[in-house]
């Protein structure tokens, strides 16, 4: 079996189990976390950072984490809305009065986050994903694919322009600044959306699944007709130094699996821990807020939003591509985390689930 380092309470031995399991069938390396209460009970990694396999996996090693992004960035957005300054439902131009244009004027903050404002495509060139004035511009003058609030489709890189920009007009700081000020910096939580040079020496780069190489592209499998919602970014996209210190807070936050289930661990406690407080119960009760409920046009298959979170039963949570993944468990106050540079074909990849799987194992002994 497969090396695994850090700490883990006897109860939740699955879990380092089915991190080795992953390494043992081929993976180079990875990270669990799983929190209850807001404190560790398994935190792990192991296995290799570089894809030759000769650098180790530290207990400080970081990845791109890919749309798990996307729980960062609503998590700003919740904060905001807790505090009063953000309505989410109220028209995205009343905070960014140029939105309205191409007849969005309805298109509300709450469409935004729950990806049923009908702009999930992203139809401009990789490179303008790295400039913040153009990617947001080209975003406000789109007409909009459906009547918002109608259909979902998975907004998977414009979700992040989107209610960024709404961040920024509100706080005057882009996402990645209100995400270190207000929430990982009082949390002490290890994750960035647009990572300084000083962290490079840290980073795992993402490796394309076997038989793949670096032009490797995310895909969307069902999109509308005409849809770009694939967006064609690539590996080789991903692991650019320009990526990396671009913010796209629908995609490339980088972190490992602790500063994950910890920053995670805020709505799966009520918005409070390790005595630090960032949301009320009543804060933290609008992610789950159930907003769309049936096919999603993107993702072709049935799905459940509410405020920047999917919602699986009784939990809400959302994965990366690549397979890397978030799981929150309101009532039992659990975060699960499992962040890995490894991709998998998404349908292949059952990875994050069995972590879960095995994190509930875990959580019956404590019950």
């Amino acid at each position: 079996m497969a090396d695994i380092q850090g700490t883990y309470d006897d109860l939740f031995t699955a879990v380092p189990n089915a991190l080795a399991a992953t390494l043992d069938a081929g993976d180079a390396g990875g990270s669990v976390a799983v929190f209850v209460d807001g404190e560790p009970v398994v935190d792990v990694w192991g296995g290799f950072a570089d894809a030759d396999r000769t650098v180790p996996w530290e207990r400080d090693t970081i990845v791109n984490v890919w749309s798990v992004t996307k729980t960062m960035t609503a998590l700003c957005a919740l904060v905001l809305a807790d505090r009063g300054e953000l309505d989410p439902d109220a028209p995205v131009s009343r905070y960014w009065p140029e939105f309205a244009a191409a007849g969005k004027e309805k298109v509300l903050v709450r469409h935004l986050l729950s990806h049923t404002a009908g702009l999930p495509d992203w139809d401009g060139p990789v490179e303008e994903l790295y400039d913040w004035p153009a990617a947001t511009a080209r975003l406000a003058a789109r007409a909009a694919r459906w009547e918002p609030g109608t259909a979902a489709g998975y907004h998977s890189l414009t979700q992040g322009f989107l209610v960024g920009e709404v961040v920024r007009r509100i706080t005057g700081r882009s996402v990645g600044e209100f995400l270190a000020e207000e929430v990982t910096g009082p949390l002490g939580a290890d994750f960035h959306i647009g990572l300084a040079a000083d962290h490079d020496r840290r980073v795992a780069p993402s490796i394309p699944p076997t038989g793949q190489a670096e032009d490797y592209a995310a895909s969307a499998p069902a999109g509308p007709s005409g849809s770009e919602a694939g967006n064609g970014v690539r590996v080789r996209d991903g692991n650019s130094l320009a990526w990396r210190r671009a913010q796209i807070p629908a995609a490339s936050g980088f972190g490992n699996a602790r500063s994950v289930a910890l920053v995670q661990s805020l709505p799966a406690c009520g918005g409070e821990v390790n005595g630090v407080r960032l949301l009320s119960r009543a804060g933290c009760d609008r992610a789950w807020e159930e907003q769309f409920a049936g096919d999603d046009r993107v993702l072709g298959m049935p799905m459940r939003w509410g405020l920047g979170y999917g919602l699986f039963g009784t939990t809400y949570g959302w994965g990366g591509w690549g397979g890397s993944l978030v799981m929150i468990e309101p009532e039992s106050r659990m975060a699960v985390a499992y962040v890995t540079q490894q991709m998998r074909e998404p349908a292949e990849d059952t990875r994050g689930l069995e972590i879960v799987a095995a994190a509930y194992e875990g959580l019956q002994g404590l019950r």
